[in-house]
């Protein structure tokens, strides 16, 4: 249920390195690394929720830092992918280089020349970080099923089981995105190229939007409690809430926007390209 019901510990990182995977087999990749970072952090919540350590996870709310740490990596993930594109400053150009930009393109930055691959190990790291943050789910297994196991030794495993449920749908959900851009019937190399600006546009400007968010409920904490009654009686779909609408806010728009305008500036490239060979 946690895996499949949109949560924004899941959904928006599994979208972004999904897409950016642009096969089924990579997109299936990437959700299974992101759950099994996710998966190991859950492990040790429900340890420590049998020791009763993770009280303090009630009394101060982790969610704003945890908001903000996910979009900063988020951020640099994605302007690693758009090659510096955003976070960039020309040091070599006042430390006396003169290649700052290539003979060929004199307009295009050098670290622009050559477009990164997508890096799937990054998201274990954003697993491990996400499953500091905490919601429904969490609080049941944490709070309600470890104290009942009958030893330590069993701790770890309502967060394990927790996890590879998770996991599951993780991987279905990152092979169905990464097979969205299939769909167009485009060449394989303009849907690489696709692929990975839309990653990295979600990656950066969707971690923007996380550490506003995270400031936000820092500065605001009531904010973090604001939610308005949906009707529907599944967890992480009960309430349009500040998890909810970051869902919406970076897979909705952000990872659509991104997806549409990477489209648009291939096509145009390749109809650009196709005009100058015919001239």
């Amino acid at each position: 249920m946690h895996g499949a019901t949109p949560d924004e510990h899941t959904w928006p990182i599994t979208f972004s390195y999904a897409i950016g995977s642009y096969s089924t087999r990579r997109g299936m990749k990437a959700g299974f690394l992101f759950s099994l970072g996710f998966t190991l952090q859950r492990a040790l919540l429900t340890t420590l929720g049998y020791l009763g350590l993770a009280y303090f996870y009630m009394k101060y709310n982790l969610d704003g830092p945890v908001y903000i740490i996910v979009g900063f990596v988020m951020a640099i993930a994605g302007s690693y992918i758009l090659k510096g594109r955003y976070i960039h400053l020309p040091i070599d150009v006042a430390l006396g280089s003169k290649l700052h930009h290539t003979d060929e393109a004199k307009r295009i930055p050098l670290h622009e020349a050559h477009e990164k691959e997508v890096p799937l190990k990054m998201t274990i790291v954003h697993g491990l970080i996400a499953g500091f943050g905490f919601g429904a789910y969490a609080t049941v297994i944490t709070f309600i099923l470890a104290p009942q196991v009958p030893s330590l030794i069993y701790a770890p495993l309502p967060g394990l089981m927790f996890g590879l449920g998770t996991m599951t749908m993780q991987v279905l959900f990152g092979a169905a995105f990464a097979s969205i851009l299939r769909l167009k019937k485009l060449t394989e190399d303009k849907i690489k190229v696709i692929a990975r600006r839309s990653a990295g546009r979600t990656l950066y400007y969707g971690g923007i939007a996380f550490m506003l968010i995270g400031l936000l409920v820092m500065l605001i904490p009531p904010l973090d409690s604001f939610a308005i009654s949906t009707g529907i009686p599944v967890p992480n779909l009960s309430a349009l809430d500040v998890g909810l609408i970051l869902v919406l806010l970076v897979v909705g728009v952000i990872g659509i926007w991104g997806l549409i305008k990477s489209y648009r500036e291939v096509i145009r490239e390749a109809l650009s390209n196709r005009n100058s060979v015919k001239t």
